[in-house]
């Protein structure tokens, strides 16, 4: 498999010069100074591998598996080398063909996390089974309680993880009781504003609901719902959508990701269907998957063009909104920044809409966040598999996030929102984290 995608990439790969203009982008090369840990130093070990010069190995497998895979390297690659892809197909050769020559601790580690997304992410209702358990405990006060007593102030990494599973959630009804002591809200899900002589049902989309956004961030699908709604939107949610397999790919799972997007791709795109309209999305990693559905299924004779068509309609929902007139929306007089999640800023190319979006908003003054282009640790399941890379990259964007003195932090993934959200509250910060969306919500629910 990597030889495979290697011989496809090969003339962008033979065209890189090792300028370095990687090197600074790159979270583990900042941090360690390693070039093993740095785009173009795995592209060298792939290209080894590949060529037979090495062999996969413990060590090899450290240096692919320390990358966060923000693809930060992409976007200043004047060569226009795909790393993200080239690291998925080098980590599934890993993971699924090669597991042998890795060392027993990584294959231990693996086989669990296999299990998880193999067996739970890919089953709806064992998946829902694990969302309603983790709600009981936050809604238990629980974790809360356990994060205020100080026990595991000696133990970072289970202090951390705790604080990650209080921050699994929507912000948006807190956000709500903050921002409505003086103005009414309105409770009622607009759809159709019947008596609204300015509104006029103009498109019709269908919306990704997702698996961790809709059993963790409920309310901000449910804000993105009206957010469509409000500006027009005909919303089409499918019943039968899965996993965008984004976790799978990364993790080096290919065939359990090839799996989740043909399922998705008979959802949103049956054979016997002619629509075109645009299949919404609000979150960074689900989206920068479905758009690559195109190349993930560029050998499949039966999905290989439908799955092209399925990608050309994939759009986040701050990249639909900024290509429609939006709706008037009530003022929020607030300070609020904006981290920009790398599969949306790298990954998806979708830089200046989110910005824009958020500037559309009476009241509220923008202030730039230094750094916010780059990944702030999370990257899926990082943050749990790499503790002390993540917490390290987590450090140095809350101290920039806090010389901002906003009072609402926006961004448009959950891994990024839950990592972020973690890493303010254990350094004492009030600030809210919202979705883009939720905040436009919001200013719409606001009389």
């Amino acid at each position: 498999m990597l030889k495979t995608t290697l011989d496809k990439e090969s003339d962008k790969l033979l065209a890189c010069v090792h300028c370095g203009l990687c090197l600074p982008t790159c979270p583990t090369y900042r941090q360690l100074g390693n070039e093993n840990d740095s785009p173009r130093g795995r592209l060298y070990l792939m290209r080894a591998v590949a060529e037979e010069k090495i062999d996969i190995s413990p060590t090899y497998h450290k240096h692919l598996d320390l990358c966060l895979g923000c693809r930060a390297c992409e976007t200043v690659c004047p060569s226009g080398v795909n790393f993200g892809h080239l690291l998925e197909s080098a980590r599934a050769e890993m993971v699924e063909t090669k597991p042998e020559k890795l060392d027993w601790w990584t294959r231990v580690k693996n086989f669990f996390v296999g299990l998880v997304l193999k067996q739970v992410f890919t089953r709806k209702w064992l998946l829902n089974l694990v969302w309603a358990t983790l709600k009981a405990l936050q809604r238990s006060g629980l974790v809360s309680l356990l994060l205020k007593s100080g026990l595991f102030k000696y133990l970072p990494a289970i202090e951390f993880a705790l604080s990650l599973l209080d921050k699994a959630e929507s912000q948006l009804p807190k956000a709500k009781e903050l921002f409505t002591d003086k103005n009414e809200l309105i409770n009622e899900l607009r759809k159709g504003y019947d008596n609204d002589e300015d509104f006029k049902l103009a498109y019709q989309v269908a919306q990704f609901t997702g698996c961790i956004m809709e059993g963790l961030f409920t309310e901000t699908n449910r804000a993105t719902t009206r957010v469509l709604s409000n500006n027009g939107c005909l919303v089409e949610i499918p019943s039968t959508q899965v996993c965008c397999g984004a976790l799978h790919a990364h993790s080096g799972f290919h065939k359990t990701a090839v799996m989740l997007a043909k399922a998705n791709i008979d959802t949103f795109m049956p054979v016997t269907s002619k629509n075109d309209f645009p299949i919404i999305v609000n979150a960074a990693g689900c989206g920068a998957m479905m758009k690559d559905y195109g190349r993930l299924l560029a050998d499949d004779p039966i999905y290989r063009e439908r799955a092209k068509a399925f990608s050309s309609r994939v759009k986040d929902v701050s990249e639909f909104l900024a290509t429609i007139d939006l709706r008037k929306a009530s003022p929020i007089n607030t300070k609020i920044t904006y981290d920009a999640p790398c599969h949306l800023y790298h990954g998806q190319g979708v830089r200046q809409q989110p910005i824009d979006l958020l500037k559309k908003i009476p009241g509220a003054e923008f202030i730039p966040l230094v750094g916010a282009e780059t990944c702030c640790g999370s990257a899926g399941i990082y943050n749990l598999t790499h503790p002390t890379m993540a917490r390290e990259l987590l450090t140095e964007k809350i101290e920039n996030i806090k010389k901002t003195t906003a009072e609402i932090l926006v961004t448009g993934n959950p891994g990024c929102a839950m990592h972020i959200g973690a890493g303010l509250q254990l350094a004492g910060e009030n600030t809210l984290l919202l979705h883009p969306v939720e905040l436009l919500d919001l200013a719409y629910q606001l009389a």
